[in-house]
């Protein structure tokens, strides 16, 4: 069992399931509880896999431990049980293998995470740890400084939203951001800057942008990057693809292995 043979089937997995876009927000969510802030520790453990307490039950990651999971559950049944990868690690690369998969720059992908054993291993509470949708720029800030990253980091790591969709019954949005929502493009920058979107409301109440001719959506958070200190980067993104593909993989690594020690290059 080698690393290619897990990509191989992870690869297998995104082109059969279309499966990409939740894959990373697993990887996402996993990682992003890290913070050095007024809020401390976190780190990519997979303590999600455990449902009785903890990140397992935070709001913001509904649909992780029950849809990623089992879209990903033959694959941990075939390596993780056989002790080839840990299951943070898996989650990891398959949020780097679905990248790529989907157009995206291939993403360096380091080892040696180790699962929590228990819920008990998982952050307080997602408050001041993952962002929400509904605010703007000084929470992305608040959010997203703690963890290392730069206001280049925060453009760059929220162009993810690239690919995927937000469905109702997990966060109360709805809708994709992007017309092609399964390629990995700087589609979220150009579609930012040249749509007009209205105020919506979603059924569950959530407040949200919208472009009416495409049902494209936009988050409150989304055209916070419009504002400075933000816009400079997205309109660069916009224009220079390879770009926002490097800021993006090196702002990527850094959320991945945030909070992990003695990291190595092979399984």
């Amino acid at each position: 069992m080698s690393l290619d043979d897990i990509k191989a089937d992870i690869k297998a997995l995104v082109a059969e399931k279309s499966c990409g876009p939740i894959l990373i927000r697993l990887s996402w969510h996993d990682a992003g509880v890290y913070s050095t802030g007024k809020l401390t520790g976190g780190c990519p453990n997979a303590a999600m896999r455990f449902t009785d307490a903890g990140e397992g039950t935070f709001g913001a990651n509904a649909g992780l431990p029950t849809v990623a999971l089992d879209l990903l559950k033959p694959i941990t049944d075939k390596y993780v049980a056989a002790g080839t990868i840990s299951n943070a690690d898996l989650w990891t690369l398959a949020a780097n293998v679905a990248i790529e998969s989907m157009g995206g720059p291939a993403i360096p992908t380091r080892f040696g995470r180790t699962d929590a054993a228990s819920s008990a291993e998982s952050v307080e509470s997602q408050v001041g740890r993952l962002p929400d949708g509904d605010k703007g720029s000084d929470h992305l800030c608040e959010i997203f400084h703690p963890k290392g990253f730069t206001d280049v980091d925060i453009v760059a790591l929220s162009g993810a939203h690239t690919v995927g969709s937000c469905h109702a019954d997990r966060s109360g949005f709805d809708g994709k951001w992007t017309e092609d929502h399964l390629t990995f493009s700087n589609s979220y920058f150009t579609e930012m800057l040249v749509k007009e979107y209205a105020d919506e409301t979603t059924a569950q109440g959530c407040p949200q942008k919208a472009h009416k001719a495409t049902g494209t959506i936009m988050l409150i958070s989304d055209l916070a990057l419009l504002d400075a200190p933000y816009r400079e980067t997205v309109e660069l993104y916009a224009k220079d693809q390879e770009a926002f593909f490097k800021d993006f993989t090196a702002a990527w690594v850094k959320l991945q292995e945030n909070g992990c020690e003695g990291l190595r290059d092979t399984l």
